[in-house]
């Protein structure tokens, strides 16, 4: 049986666009390769379009490096910064699936989202305000900090 698509288009204008996520962007760094392409004043940080291509491409990389691959689930814990930004178009990039997980939520929840989404990986900032994330991960898995063929920091 051949795969469905998701994809139905009526007559609207303007029409939707046909590329994937990847495709798009990279075509946007053709365009305006040096214009900015995203600026975190709490990070202090900026990136053109194509610095930001790079990090991607090099995220994608490291994220096949680790073994994730075409339809596995990468979970992200963390408020709005960059290297979530760059985590969402690493992901498109290689085929996996973000599984984006609520900043407020506390252990219990987080459990919760993590055995309801099947993630692989979780990538997490340390901590937020009150919520120390780190440590939420270390109780919830303990053995991660035991095992030499994983890190936690």
């Amino acid at each position: 049986m051949p795969q469905a698509t998701s994809y139905y288009r009526t007559n609207g204008e303007p029409p939707l666009l046909t590329a994937t996520i990847p495709e798009h962007f990279a075509a946007i760094v053709t365009k305006f390769p040096e214009n900015e392409a995203v600026v975190s004043l709490p990070q202090g940080r900026r990136l053109t379009y194509t610095e930001m291509a790079q990090e991607v491409d090099r995220l994608a990389k490291g994220l096949i490096g680790m073994g994730f691959g075409k339809g596995e689930r990468i979970g992200v814990w963390s408020t709005n910064n960059i290297e979530w930004l760059l985590l969402q178009l690493a992901t498109a990039t290689i085929g996996a699936i973000l599984v984006n997980i609520n900043p407020a939520y506390r252990q219990k929840e987080l459990a919760y989202a993590l055995q309801r989404s099947e993630v692989q990986g979780l990538f997490i900032i340390p901590a937020f305000r009150s919520s120390n994330y780190l440590e939420m991960v270390k109780e919830l898995f303990p053995e991660l900090e035991q095992d030499s063929r994983r890190t936690l920091h």
